[in-house]
């Protein structure tokens, strides 16, 4: 074990506190170190944890204290469910500082997900754990995740998650949830820039900024500095076609000294054609600190955030099953949350440095049949 706890990503969890009394049975490192794998193999319950753990016990032997046998299904659920979240989340946070350099021009995602089985019981939904994460859209890499009081309740997270990271000439994406001026003064302080998505939260900025938008595209920006980008994909006998307009020039916007360094607004329209069903358009809008932006920039930031939805969330829905998950007692939803997602980093990051070219799912089933590929995935 101490080969493979000093030299890979397991370092950094050595530390972390036991939530237990004295004469354990089982050190914290290996319970972690044995549900790590598990979730890199297709678990997804702690029922799931310990019957790979027996399947494997002379491999998990060889290099883990188990002279008491693999622990139980329960064991992992009250060790899991008493761990003490913000110092796992400060153990993932170490981690990926010495993985990901996150500033000098890095695109930044921040977006929210709620697991959707997580409540404790099924006439009380509120108790749903809802995680915030910020998310660096270039490699789809998870840099920090954070739990909220429910949805609806991000903008603390948000505020937090931002300053747990160096900004300094980062890009800042985030939906409409942090479309809020607390946000922006905090990235500009930091040395960032932001693009925010703008929605009827925010009524009078948004139908400020769509109303200006929708007459200057209308008359084709005359007389206004803009730029343009478009862009066009097909994909499965789909086409979309995407167009993004810019402008800095913002002196029509009422009340636009309130948001801390804004500089330009943004629309995004998307028009797709499908097969069978025909045309749709959506315009979406945006404010951003960006001053004499790139239309072509913009458009990658933009789209670089829409991404978290496809490389992030819908990743742990499909390939790890965690809207299906049903652990719910004390801190163990947001504990397996962030198990998924240092095996979702592993797989990504480690499992392209092992040369496996497949999906998430796929390298997810790989890691279980090979013991040097999940041994890679944990040293590398």
């Amino acid at each position: 074990m101490d080969g493979l706890a000093t030299n890979g990503p397991l370092r950094f969890f050595l530390d972390l506190p036991d939530p237990r009394a004295a004469n354990v049975r089982f050190r914290l490192i290996d319970l972690i170190v044995i549900a790590i794998c598990a979730v890199l193999c297709d678990c997804d319950a702690w029922d799931e944890v310990e019957d790979f753990a027996e399947s494997k016990k002379a491999w998990f032997s060889s290099f883990l204290d188990l002279r008491h046998g693999i622990p139980s299904h329960d064991t992992f659920e009250r060790v899991f469910s008493r761990l003490d979240p913000q110092a796992f989340e400060q153990c993932f946070v170490n981690w990926m500082s010495g993985v990901v350099e996150i500033s000098g021009g890095k695109l930044l995602a921040v977006d929210g997900k709620s697991i959707r089985r997580s409540f404790e019981r099924g006439w009380d939904k509120h108790g749903m754990s809802h995680l915030v994460s910020l998310f660096a859209s270039e490699n789809g890499q998870v840099l920090r995740q954070l739990k909220t009081q429910g949805k609806g309740e991000e903008l603390s997270a948000i505020l937090q998650l931002l300053g747990m990271v160096d900004l300094k000439g980062a890009r800042v994406t985030i939906d409409a949830l942090g479309c809020q001026r607390e946000v922006a003064q905090t990235i500009v302080d930091c040395g960032g820039d932001y693009i925010l998505c703008v929605k009827e939260n925010q009524p009078g900025l948004h139908g400020s900024v769509k109303r200006h938008l929708d007459e200057m595209i209308a008359e084709q920006f005359k007389g206004v500095d803009h730029d343009r980008h478009e862009s066009r994909e097909k994909s499965r006998g789909r086409i979309e076609t995407r167009r993004v307009w810019v402008t800095d020039q913002i002196d029509w916007l009422r009340g636009r000294e309130a948001w801390a360094g804004l500089g330009s607004v943004i629309a995004v329209e998307s028009i797709r054609d499908v097969p069978l069903e025909g045309r749709s358009t959506e315009r979406r809008y945006y404010i951003s600190s960006l001053r004499d932006a790139d239309a072509g920039r913009v458009a990658r930031a933009i789209r670089g955030h829409w991404g978290i939805e496809n490389s992030l969330h819908r990743v742990l829905d499909v390939s790890f099953h965690e809207d299906e998950s049903r652990v719910r007692k004390g801190h163990g939803p947001e504990n397996l949350s962030r198990l998924r997602r240092i095996a979702l980093n592993l797989l990504k990051v480690n499992g392209d440095k092992l040369g496996k070219r497949k999906s998430i799912k796929g390298r997810r089933k790989i890691a279980g049949w090979d013991h040097d590929f999940l041994l890679g995935l944990l040293t590398h």
